[in-house]
Formats: structure tokens, sequence, C-alpha cells
């Protein structure tokens, strides 16, 4: 299955990887959430608890965990110039190669979304975590197609708490990355990749003077939409 470090496309990266914090921030603001939660599940865990990266691509929260016992797993076929040559195990996400509860921790990031079968995935990762262990899910609501064609599903609040119930998860807590305006600044700003190659060039910097201001200060107005069903994505954690 396809790895989790990132749902961006090359644009994004190359962007995320040079721009300071602050500004990836503002314009690439469900990636710093992922970056934040990650973070801060991290710390939350105890010295040497053993934690899985499910569906860890690159590795490149690996040294999120140094203080505890980091694995990741990945099938490492989602983006093909990416270096796998770091994980602990290719596998099937479906078929771990783990004993029972051999973890006290898992993290499973935007990659749900590419595996057929996401009710098997997360019934392997309950198997795998301790009694009590802890898992931070990250799953796309409204988002584009990426890592085609390993590009299955996109997910409401309600079927993610269905689909952890019955993989046997409790306290179950799932929150909104952000609002209806935070995706439509997202929007946005994605338009302008439209005009970034051929004669369409002529038309980006004036697109982005138009629509960059505006993409970056939506999200501001987020406090109207008192619900957030409308969302980039899902913030999830729950316990074994």
């Amino acid at each position: 299955m396809p790895a989790a470090t990132s749902i961006v496309i090359p644009w994004h990266r190359r962007f995320a990887a040079r721009a300071p914090r602050w500004l990836r921030g503002l314009l690439l603001r469900f990636e710093a959430r992922i970056d934040r939660e990650i973070g801060a599940f991290a710390r939350s865990l105890a010295p040497r608890a053993r934690v899985l990266d499910a569906g860890a691509g690159e590795g490149r929260h690996r040294t999120r965990f140094a203080h505890c016992r980091y694995a990741g797993v990945d099938l490492a076929v989602g983006d093909s110039d990416w270096d796998y040559s770091r994980l602990h195990a290719r596998a099937d996400l479906a078929a771990l190669p783990f004993a029972d509860g051999a973890f006290d921790a898992t993290l499973n990031v935007v990659v749900l979304e590419h595996v057929p079968d996401p009710e098997a995935v997360l019934g392997e990762i309950a198997r795998t975590l301790a009694p009590g262990g802890r898992l931070l899910l990250i799953v796309p609501q409204e988002w584009g197609m990426h890592q085609m064609p390993r590009d299955y599903f996109r997910y409401t609040r309600y079927g993610l708490e269905a689909l952890l119930q019955r993989a046997g998860f409790q306290s179950v807590q799932i929150a909104p990355a952000g609002g209806f305006f935070t995706l439509l600044g997202r929007r946005l700003l994605d338009s302008a990749l439209f005009f970034n190659h051929g004669p369409r060039w002529l038309v980006f910097p004036f697109w982005s003077l138009v629509v960059g201001p505006t993409g970056v200060l939506l999200p501001f107005l987020d406090f109207l939409d008192r619900d957030k069903l409308t969302t980039l994505g899902w913030i999830c954690t729950a316990t074994r």
C-alpha cells in the first residue's frame, strides 16, 4: 500500500521542503496540522514505547519517535521515486508480520484511502496493538486523487467511527482538519496549478495574485462554520 508521508502533489512537496514553517502553515494547512498532531502524539509516548508506523513510506516521521522503539512498514508501491530502504518490513497492512499485541502505539497517516480493504487494515492494526494501545489515524475527506491508481476511498466522520468500532477500538475521538473556508481556500490555492505548464504559464502570475491572498485569508473565517462537516480531512485518536 502506498506511503503515508504525504498526500500532496510534487509542486507542494518542493514548496513544503523549502518554505519557512510559518508560510507552510498558511498555505498547506492540512499538512501543517498533520505535522503538529504527529509531534504531539510522539511527545505523549513514554521512552522505549513500541511504535508502528503503518504505511511509513520513506520513514520521514522516524525522527519524531527517536525516544521510542520505532518500526516502519509499507508495501513500497506508492511513489516510485521514494527510498524505501529504511523500512523495517515490506508488507501489506492487511496482513502485518507482527505478533498480537506487539506495539504500544500505531500511526496511520493519510494511508487508509489507499488500501482496498480498510476494515481489514484497521483490524490488523488493532490485533498488533497491546491492550490500551493508542492509534493516531489521519484521513482525507475532501481531496483530489493522488498516487493513482491506488486511491480508493474518502471518509466521513461517521464512516470512520463505524470502521474503528468494528475493529474493536474504544475512546474514539474524531476532529476536523479545518472547516468549509479552509477547504475553499485550499481549492483556490490549488487552482493556480492549472496554469503551471505550457502556454498557460502566461496566466499563472495574474491568477496567483488574484487567488493567493484570498486562499490564505479564507481559513480565518472558519469560525463561521460551527459544524465543520465539510473538511479537508479528519484527525482521529482511539485506544485498543
